[in-house]
């Protein structure tokens, strides 16, 4: 998180008993102030708008602030549990006035939550003060990084998450957007006595293709065509992340016109989305007297103004 590590009243510039409606006042006027439409190609700006967003978004919600106000920066972390972490003060609470001989092999909630803990601290060993509690391990989250192919078809991604011997292999099924998350039970950090592992959660990001649009569950590609196949009709052999497929231009069909090729774009659970070609008439590059003569007389073979429809 953005404010991690500094102290989020002091980056919303309020105080600690500021009121929800004040600190909204102070959040809206350095927001508009550091927003990257206002600061264009400032980093720093934009790290700073970053950084009071992420403030906000903790002190604007009662839970999450109470929870910073008792724990700090480890309520920020990742799979943070407010009630383990209390039950974990409490043990240790008991354990400091039991006098324990072990009092250097305490494990404090850096580890617990910050990734570090691997529970090698209590092997074999015996415990003052009570016995210590079921801390369920810490969520990992990693971010997979796909390509529209990808999502088209689904894909196999491999991942490295922090403590892992070896990459995690993950199925991506087909359809993901951007923000989806898939979560795999007990393949995140481990756990203390009986509250076994955490989850290994990761959220899918997808690139902008370079000549594929996509809305939704549809795709869409410009594809060019010239005067004469605008004109006459064409057979047109059309790249699809399926394969090539023809398409059937109609004559006269006019620049911007889309035609639908069904089934052909992204599936997702039990919906289909369609592939749509917009077609882009290209003039020729070359002079021709005796193409611009015709062209000059085709001003007759309208039926209506072209640009009768146009308003503003």
């Amino acid at each position: 998180m953005g404010g991690e590590g500094k102290d989020l009243y002091a980056v919303l510039g309020v105080t600690r008993d500021v009121d929800d409606a004040a600190l909204r006042v102070a959040y809206r006027k350095l927001a508009r102030t550091y927003h990257p439409d206002v600061n264009p190609g400032d980093k720093g700006a934009e790290e700073r708008f970053k950084e009071v967003s992420s403030a906000y978004e903790v002190l604007s919600d009662a839970n999450k602030r109470k929870s910073y106000d008792e724990f700090g920066d480890e309520s920020l972390r990742g799979g943070f549990d407010a009630e383990q972490a209390r039950a974990y003060s409490q043990w240790k609470g008991r354990r400091e006035r039991s006098g324990s001989p072990f009092e250097r092999e305490y494990v404090d909630l850096e580890d617990l939550f910050g990734g570090g803990f691997s529970g090698q601290a209590y092997s074999g060993r015996g415990f003052g003060g009570g016995a210590a509690p079921s801390l369920r391990g810490q969520d990992i989250y990693a971010i997979a990084e796909l390509d529209l192919s990808q999502v088209v078809n689904g894909a196999e991604v491999s991942l490295t998450t922090p403590g892992a011997s070896k990459p995690t292999r993950v199925r991506i099924p087909a359809g993901a957007e951007t923000g989806d998350t898939i979560r795999l039970r007990g393949k995140g950090g481990p756990g203390m006595g009986k509250g076994g592992a955490g989850d290994l959660v990761i959220e899918t990001r997808v690139r902008e293709h370079p000549s594929v649009h996509r809305r939704g569950l549809d795709l869409t590609l410009r594809v060019p065509v010239t005067l004469g196949e605008a004109y006459n009709g064409a057979t047109l052999e059309v790249p699809t992340f399926a394969g090539v497929v023809k398409l059937k231009v109609p004559p006269r069909t006019q620049n911007g016109a889309k035609l639908r090729l069904r089934g052909k774009g992204i599936s997702r659970k039990d919906k289909q989305g369609d592939f749509f070609v917009e077609l882009e008439l290209r003039l020729p590059e070359k002079d021709s007297e005796e193409l611009a003569e015709i062209l000059r007389t085709s001003d007759e073979l309208y039926l209506q103004p072209p640009r009768k429809e146009l308003r503003l």
